[in-house]
């Protein structure tokens, strides 16, 4: 019976996604929640997303073949949808809701796991505000364990302080090299952080929320801008 049951929660999983395909689809729902005004995204308008320097690690130089590819990805696993906007120009949306089984919260701390990779939970709770606001700590931690529950969030590290959370759209090499990457990681800070320095952090991503604020204001002016562009041509024609 639990074997059973195993089986179809593990089939019932969202399937590892090529790590262009995580770009686009984390830039979809980001710009969703923080430039509702120019969503659905052109493709000039995901690549743009894809490649933007505040609030994405690793950095990454998508082209439009690469995004193109990507999408039919998205498409197929039935992540992301294809539409028609104004003047005819096709537009792209997620259906990540859909496609991950998650509400507002917990799209927002695996779109933020994606655009990012690992992160600790003060981290994230920093980070994600801009999707959704998280009262405090405790609630997004209990948000971790329902997506940990249902197989899309695992903790990379033991529980405590520091503790370490990724999503699970990694293939399985890319997790592997993750998993040793990040024990690296905590043995050269054990070894080299001095006392006193575990503050360097909730202070960096206090200032990595202040300049994903700033790029989210002017991705709101930008896609504004393209409207009333757009609403002009179409008074002059």
């Amino acid at each position: 019976m639990n074997e059973d049951n195993s089986a179809e929660n593990e089939s019932s999983q969202p399937k590892p996604l090529t790590a262009t395909a995580r770009r686009c689809l984390g830039v979809l729902v980001e710009k969703a929640k923080t430039t509702p005004d120019g969503y659905p995204l052109s493709l000039a308008g995901l690549i743009t997303g894809c490649n933007q320097k505040s609030n994405r690690s690793p950095q990454m130089q998508v082209d439009e073949s690469d995004a193109l590819l990507a999408l039919d990805e998205l498409r197929d696993a039935g992540a992301a949808r294809e539409i028609q906007g104004s003047g005819r120009v096709t537009k792209y949306r997620h259906a990540a809701y859909e496609w991950l089984g998650v509400d507002s919260p917990g799209a927002a701390i695996v779109t933020e796991l994606m655009l990012r990779g690992p992160q600790t939970a003060g981290e994230l709770r920093t980070r994600a505000s801009r999707m959704h606001k998280f009262p405090d700590l405790d609630s997004l931690k209990t948000e971790l364990d329902s997506l940990m529950e249902k197989g899309l969030v695992e903790s990379l590290t033991p529980p405590g302080r520091g503790q370490t959370f990724a999503h699970c759209l990694y293939t399985p090499q890319e997790r592997l090299y993750l998993v040793d990457k990040i024990k690296k990681q905590d043995a050269s800070s054990a070894a080299s952080s001095p006392a006193g320095s575990g503050s360097a952090a909730p202070a960096k991503a206090a200032n990595d929320d202040r300049i994903d604020k700033i790029q989210d204001r002017l991705d709101s002016v930008t896609a504004k801008l393209e409207a009333l562009e757009k609403r002009l041509e179409f008074l002059e024609s």
